[in-house]
């Protein structure tokens, strides 16, 4: 079996390649594929904490077994005024304190982190569970031009959105946003004004099932980031 294996970034540089082909065997994992590439390239493995790998388009934890076609890339930190800001679509749960944790440093004193979490209920009616798709390359391009703006408007330091996708259970984060700065209101600013752009801007849509049936939720259209609301 062949993995089509793609790097970006400072991974590029650490490796010389833009992309790869890599033959795997039935039951390879992510991590196992991970280790082969950091042995041949030493360069890779020194920035191992900071590489995040994705599966066709979707960010997965290392346990992920590989099939046959896959697209692999590794993942540095996306540009966008700070070169430690990250921006992905998962398909795994996801967590806000952990988010927060790969983006703190000790120059930062404040760390605000949203979490928006899937409820019992909408419109009086018992929801059972969500399910969130996006346009994925062009959600993860609308998620760093709205990090860039959020950036231009407050004094922040690193900044992180991840939005799930598919079935979301009550209870479980559906998006989670963290922001770290020196002082705690340009964090508050930044996260408020990020989760609202969010919504108005990024291509990710939510249906609803229901006890007695399923429907998308309403919304407005989708607008680009120079028109006004």
């Amino acid at each position: 079996m062949r993995v089509h294996v793609f790097f970006f970034g400072l991974a590029h540089d650490a490796t010389g390649l833009k992309e790869d082909t890599a033959e795997i065997s039935e039951g390879e994992t992510l991590d196992t594929l991970r280790q082969r590439y950091q042995e041949r390239f030493p360069a890779l493995r020194a920035m191992a904490e900071s590489v995040l790998l994705s599966v066709n388009q979707s960010v997965e934890e290392s346990s992920r077994i590989l099939q046959d076609g896959d697209e692999v890339a590794f993942l540095p930190p996306v540009s966008g005024g700070s070169n430690d800001d990250m921006y992905h679509i998962a398909r795994k749960a996801i967590s806000g304190a952990e988010l927060a944790d790969r983006l703190k440093l000790p120059e930062y004193g404040a760390v605000v982190v949203f979490e928006g979490t899937v409820r019992n209920h909408s419109h009086d009616r018992r929801t059972l569970y969500l399910e969130y798709e996006a346009y994925e390359a062009m959600a993860i391009r609308a998620l760093r031009e709205i990090g860039e703006e959020a950036r231009s408007k407050f004094p922040v330091g690193r900044i992180g959105v991840i939005h799930r996708v598919g079935r979301i259970e009550i209870g479980e984060t559906s998006v989670a946003i963290a922001v770290t700065s020196a002082h705690r209101a340009a964090a508050f600013g930044a996260c408020r004004f990020l989760i609202d752009e969010l919504k108005r801007r990024v291509p990710i849509w939510k249906k609803e099932y229901f006890a007695d049936g399923a429907a998308w939720a309403e919304g407005a259209s989708l607008r680009p980031a120079c028109e006004p609301v």
